[in-house]
């Protein structure tokens, strides 16, 4: 068994453009039944600390895994990460192939779904946020070649400081940004909104985006909400999870999904606003942590 540090695993990881494809036949697992995954299980640790195991297996390919996720709020005051993980892999035979660091894997997955949904529309895209998934979308987004990107924050310090980690990371993508939300939403066909999750005053009106606009939120309904969600089509990459997830983490009058996002990359988007629920499904990290063992020897 291998153990790998963060550093090790972001060295590891497949290119943008290869996670992509790989989380593109992981959305049609996910679809087609073909893999075995639960909901996320959740404790509670602390006033608002939380933590999910997120287990899963494709047999077909056999990979079998879980990641463990902490969500510490009290951290922050003590100058530590509030968001901890740990992903262990393990082999057919039931032994450990590997442990390693969660944080890069998971970055490069959330945005890496992402990347696969935007084959759904090939409209202009605007990003609401400026933290850390802020800057894993911009990989995947420069390496699909979908610039210009732009991007809205409230805060002109935290977009210059984006401006300049996207200058030297993403040099090849054209970037935007702007501190005016309507003034980003204007002209965007696909709408990627990464707020902190549970915020309340950061939902979208109908008017506030094109009527047939597609949503990708990976910030549950901070973004899209019950209300603007209620006029299209949702649909989830585990359309499982996000139904036990949906009471609580969205709201009881926030629409059910009628399909998965594979079931719109297999069959076709339809007419209408779509909303793709990007909740993080264990099975994209169990794929991307199986290329990171085998690139360690594992």
């Amino acid at each position: 068994m291998i153990s790998l540090s963060d550093d090790q695993v972001r060295d590891l990881l497949p290119s943008p453009e290869r996670a992509v494809e790989l989380m593109h036949e992981t959305l049609l697992a996910l679809a087609g039944g073909s893999a075995s995954v639960t909901p996320k299980s959740q404790v509670v640790h602390e006033p608002g600390g939380f933590a999910n195991a997120m287990p899963a297996a494709w047999p077909e390919r056999g990979l079998l895994g879980v990641k463990w996720v902490v969500v510490t709020p009290s951290n922050r005051e003590h100058g530590r990460e509030m968001i901890g993980g740990l992903m262990v892999l393990s082999g057919a035979d039931g032994s450990t192939r590997a442990t390693m660091d969660a944080a890069e894997l998971t970055a490069l997955r959330t945005a890496a779904v992402t990347g696969a949904s935007l084959a759904l529309d090939d409209r202009p895209i605007a990003f609401l946020g400026t933290g850390v998934q802020a800057r894993s979308h911009a990989r995947v987004i420069e390496a699909l070649g979908r610039g210009p990107l732009t991007v809205w924050g409230r805060r002109a310090d935290a977009l210059e400081a984006l401006r300049a980690w996207c200058a030297e990371h993403t040099p090849d993508l054209e970037l935007r940004t702007t501190t005016g939300r309507a003034a980003a939403l204007a002209g965007a066909g696909v709408v990627i909104s990464g707020l902190p999750i549970g915020l309340q005053d950061s939902a979208l009106s109908p008017g506030d985006v094109a009527p047939d606009a597609t949503l990708l939120p990976i910030d549950y309904a901070s973004v899209a909400g019950a209300e603007i969600s209620r006029t299209g089509t949702v649909v989830a990459d585990d359309p499982e999870q996000f139904e036990s997830l949906r009471p609580l983490k969205h709201g009881e009058d926030y629409p059910r999904a009628t399909g998965a996002t594979g079931d719109l990359l297999r069959d076709g988007r339809p007419d209408g606003l779509v909303v793709a629920q990007n909740l993080g499904s264990g099975l994209g990290d169990v794929v991307l942590a199986d290329v990171v063992a085998r690139g360690a020897g594992a």
